[in-house]
Protein backbone atom coordinates (compact mmCIF):
# COMPACT_ATOMS: atom_id res chain seq x y z
CA UNK A 1 0.00 0.00 0.00
CA UNK A 2 0.88 3.79 -0.29
CA UNK A 3 3.15 4.99 2.83
CA UNK A 4 4.04 8.89 3.17
CA UNK A 5 6.29 9.69 5.59
CA UNK A 6 6.84 13.39 6.26
CA UNK A 7 9.92 15.10 8.29
CA UNK A 8 11.80 18.00 8.60
CA UNK A 9 9.34 20.12 10.69
CA UNK A 10 10.35 21.90 13.77
CA UNK A 11 10.41 25.64 15.32
CA UNK A 12 11.61 28.44 13.61
CA UNK A 13 12.11 31.62 14.11
CA UNK A 14 10.43 34.53 11.85
CA UNK A 15 12.31 35.03 8.51
CA UNK A 16 13.92 31.86 8.64
CA UNK A 17 13.68 28.73 6.93
CA UNK A 18 12.88 24.63 6.71
CA UNK A 19 13.02 22.55 4.78
CA UNK A 20 10.63 19.30 4.64
CA UNK A 21 10.76 16.28 3.06
CA UNK A 22 8.57 13.21 2.14
CA UNK A 23 9.49 9.46 1.03
CA UNK A 24 6.68 7.42 -0.59
CA UNK A 25 6.48 4.10 -0.88
CA UNK A 26 4.18 1.43 -2.67
CA UNK A 27 3.44 3.57 -5.90
CA UNK A 28 4.93 4.28 -9.16
CA UNK A 29 6.87 8.04 -7.97
CA UNK A 30 8.04 8.53 -11.14
CA UNK A 31 4.45 8.76 -12.36
CA UNK A 32 2.30 10.63 -10.02
CA UNK A 33 1.80 14.22 -8.76
CA UNK A 34 2.73 14.93 -5.42
CA UNK A 35 1.63 18.29 -3.06
CA UNK A 36 2.14 19.39 0.16
CA UNK A 37 -1.19 20.72 2.53
CA UNK A 38 -1.04 22.33 5.78
CA UNK A 39 -3.82 22.77 7.92
CA UNK A 40 -3.66 25.72 11.04
CA UNK A 41 -5.69 25.26 14.51
CA UNK A 42 -9.31 26.45 13.36
CA UNK A 43 -8.57 26.88 9.82
CA UNK A 44 -9.56 24.89 6.79
CA UNK A 45 -6.84 22.96 5.01
CA UNK A 46 -4.60 24.65 2.23
CA UNK A 47 -3.01 23.16 -0.50
CA UNK A 48 0.18 24.70 -0.20
CA UNK A 49 1.88 23.52 -3.30
CA UNK A 50 1.99 20.31 -5.84
CA UNK A 51 4.37 19.42 -8.39
CA UNK A 52 3.22 16.99 -11.33
CA UNK A 53 5.28 13.99 -12.42
CA UNK A 54 6.52 15.81 -15.69
CA UNK A 55 7.39 18.95 -13.39
CA UNK A 56 5.15 21.27 -13.44
CA UNK A 57 4.15 23.47 -10.59
CA UNK A 58 1.34 25.01 -8.88
CA UNK A 59 1.49 27.09 -5.62
CA UNK A 60 -0.86 28.50 -2.84
CA UNK A 61 -0.48 32.77 -3.77
CA UNK A 62 0.57 32.86 0.15
CA UNK A 63 3.55 31.24 -0.63
CA UNK A 64 4.47 32.14 -4.12
CA UNK A 65 8.36 33.50 -4.15
CA UNK A 66 8.40 31.78 -0.60
CA UNK A 67 8.29 28.21 -0.68
CA UNK A 68 9.60 25.72 -3.72
CA UNK A 69 8.71 22.32 -3.93
CA UNK A 70 11.01 19.79 -5.58
CA UNK A 71 11.14 16.22 -6.13
CA UNK A 72 13.79 13.50 -6.57
CA UNK A 73 12.31 10.13 -8.83
CA UNK A 74 15.06 8.22 -7.62
CA UNK A 75 15.16 8.93 -4.50
CA UNK A 76 11.20 9.09 -4.35
CA UNK A 77 11.05 11.76 -2.39
CA UNK A 78 9.70 15.09 -2.26
CA UNK A 79 10.50 18.42 -0.72
CA UNK A 80 9.21 21.33 0.21
CA UNK A 81 11.96 24.47 0.89
CA UNK A 82 10.20 27.13 2.80
CA UNK A 83 11.81 30.62 3.20
CA UNK A 84 11.35 34.14 4.62
CA UNK A 85 8.79 31.88 7.07
CA UNK A 86 6.10 33.76 8.87
CA UNK A 87 3.99 33.36 11.56
CA UNK A 88 1.09 32.67 9.80
CA UNK A 89 2.96 29.78 8.04
CA UNK A 90 2.54 27.88 11.47
CA UNK A 91 0.67 24.41 11.08
CA UNK A 92 0.74 21.22 10.28
CA UNK A 93 2.00 20.19 7.04
CA UNK A 94 0.68 17.08 5.06
CA UNK A 95 2.21 15.11 2.10
CA UNK A 96 0.00 14.35 -0.39
CA UNK A 97 -0.42 11.43 -3.47
CA UNK A 98 -2.74 11.41 -6.50
CA UNK A 99 -3.44 13.01 -9.93
CA UNK A 100 -3.04 16.65 -10.81
CA UNK A 101 -6.76 16.75 -11.51
CA UNK A 102 -7.47 15.45 -7.96
CA UNK A 103 -5.62 17.54 -6.29
CA UNK A 104 -5.22 20.99 -8.09
CA UNK A 105 -8.97 20.97 -9.61
CA UNK A 106 -10.75 18.99 -7.08
CA UNK A 107 -8.75 19.44 -4.14
CA UNK A 108 -8.64 16.03 -2.73
CA UNK A 109 -5.18 13.86 -2.76
CA UNK A 110 -6.00 10.40 -2.76
CA UNK A 111 -3.36 9.80 -0.38
CA UNK A 112 -2.05 11.40 2.90
CA UNK A 113 0.99 11.31 5.62
CA UNK A 114 1.01 11.94 8.92
CA UNK A 115 2.01 15.35 8.98
CA UNK A 116 4.48 16.96 10.70
CA UNK A 117 4.35 20.18 12.37
CA UNK A 118 5.82 23.65 11.63
CA UNK A 119 5.97 26.25 14.16
CA UNK A 120 7.24 30.14 13.48
CA UNK A 121 7.55 32.17 16.24
CA UNK A 122 10.06 34.15 18.11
Amino acid sequence: QVQLVESGGGLVQPGGSLRLSCAASGSIFSLITMAWYRQAPGKQRELVAAIHSRGSTNYADSVKGRFTISRDNAKKTVYLQMSMLKPEDTAVYYCTQGSWDSIVVADNPKYWGQGTQVTVSS
